[in-house]
């Protein structure tokens, strides 16, 4: 499992023990092409699952240029309603042969050799609605990997951390994938507690004018005794099960 370094936005990379690929964001700009080159064998161009968890650019604009490269069978998608360049092109080129799912907690991918990705939120399809803030329409996903339990929560924020709460969702998990690249506005303590991960991967850009990771979202991991592994700071962050 590779969180690859794409500078500031989110793109991770699961390989399972079949060779099963799932690619999860993109990135923005087009550097997850030169992550993926690196990390996959020279000629493997198949994608298994595309995941695109919400089509803010700094996720979605490194898949457009995955899409022009590789074969891609299936895509898990929200399909809100969002007006971009990036999205509109997204979405024009999705292969027409490709299975095409729109996200909710009914959706769990079986990847076989005990690889399985559970959607957690949204809880229903989303597909044609209207969000105030696109963070929160973010697909959040609960990977097993043999004994080990990966959460992913693209740029969901306490709002959405706040609903999987009240609705006794399983969140404990082995790694967080910090949401929002370690923003204020993600990572409550209550969530954090609950998730209770040993390691937290951080995917942000050096020097990014947000001031990804918070200060607050840093000082919560710390208070759990999580390992903090920051793309900005590591590079491409690998992890072998």
């Amino acid at each position: 499992m590779n969180f690859l370094n794409v500078g500031q936005g989110d793109s991770i990379l699961i390989q399972t023990p079949s060779d099963k690929i799932i690619l999860i964001d993109g990135g923005p700009g087009t550097s997850v092409l030169t992550e993926l080159n690196d990390v996959l064998p020279f000629l493997e161009k198949d994608i298994d699952l595309m995941v695109l968890t919400h089509p803010h650019s700094d996720h979605i604009e490194g898949l457009v240029a995955v899409l022009k490269r590789y074969n891609v069978d299936a895509a898990l998608i929200t399909g809100v309603s969002y007006t971009n360049s990036y999205y509109e092109e997204f979405l024009k080129d999705l292969p027409l042969e490709a299975d095409v799912y729109f996200a909710s907690a009914e959706h769990d991918f079986d990847f076989g050799d005990g690889v399985f990705l559970d959607v957690l939120y949204p809880f229903d399809e989303i597909s044609g609605k209207e969000f105030d803030n696109l963070n929160n329409s973010s697909i959040v996903i609960r990977l097993i990997y043999g004994d080990t339990a990966i959460l992913l929560t693209g740029d969901a924020e306490i709002e959405v951390e706040e609903m999987l709460l009240s609705e006794g969702v399983l969140l404990s998990s082995d790694i967080l994938k910090a949401g929002h690249h370690g923003s204020r506005t993600a990572s409550s303590t209550a969530f954090v507690q609950a998730v209770s991960p040993g390691i937290v991967v951080i995917e942000c850009g050096s020097d990014n004018s947000f001031g990804h990771p918070h200060d607050e979202a840093m000082t919560i991991f710390e208070e759990i005794g999580a390992d903090v592994y920051r793309t900005d700071l590591d590079g491409r962050v690998t992890m072998v099960f």
